[in-house]
């Protein structure tokens, strides 16, 4: 049987963004599947013509859907069809003229599937929440043997976990002419790790 203490740490690091990412997607419906891949294609090609206007170089389609649009019983049947966009930029000042691009180049099409600062490379704010999230891990187990009446041996487990990062999902309904007028503030992106340790006695 295995002896020891096994404790969980965290450790937090903040820093400044340098990305922003968007995520737009264009939705349309229309009697047959045809005609709604035709109006997305086009209203896409318009969205992503614009976005590149804008200066955003990094643009993807992340997913293409087709499905029926259920209505209620006895209304027409329809088909919606969705072309969904990632982008990327390192103007975090953008944010409102590309949603007002992309408005107005889909309208009532337009949907926004999330905003994001980010920190494209987290590689040395993951090094030091490692390291605080380890100094935690170790002083509750010296504490808790201590408690116990032992002292602490080796380390002989250690598994680690990062925090998500949440997206929310928003639906925009707007007609031309559209100015969104945001002003975002992209504060700072923490990044946490759980680190579980497990020691043995000495």
């Amino acid at each position: 049987m295995d002896t020891g203490v096994r404790v969980v740490g965290s450790g937090q690091v903040s820093g400044t963004p340098d990305v922003l990412r968007v995520t737009f997607s264009v939705e349309h419906s229309e009697p047959d599947v045809a005609g709604a891949l035709a109006k997305v294609s086009e209203r896409t090609d318009a969205v992503t013509a614009v976005l590149r206007a804008q200066g955003v170089d990094q643009l993807a389609t992340s997913a293409v859907n087709v499905y029926q649009d259920y209505r209620e019983p006895g209304a027409p049947t329809a088909f919606r069809a969705a072309h969904t966009i990632h982008v990327e930029t390192k103007d975090l000042t953008r944010f409102g003229a590309l949603l007002d691009a992309a408005v107005g180049a889909a309208g009532n099409d337009l949907g926004l599937h999330g905003m994001q600062f980010d920190i494209e490379d987290k590689s040395a704010l993951l090094v030091q929440a490692r390291e605080l999230a380890f100094r935690q891990a170790r002083e509750k187990a010296e504490h808790l043997a201590g408690l116990a009446g032992y002292s602490l041996g080796p380390v002989t487990t250690v598994s680690e976990t990062h925090s998500p990062d949440g997206v929310p999902v928003v639906r925009m309904l707007a007609s031309k002419p559209y100015e969104s007028n945001l002003n975002i503030t992209p504060g700072e992106h923490t990044v946490e790790v759980s680190l579980q340790v497990t020691f043995a006695w000495a």
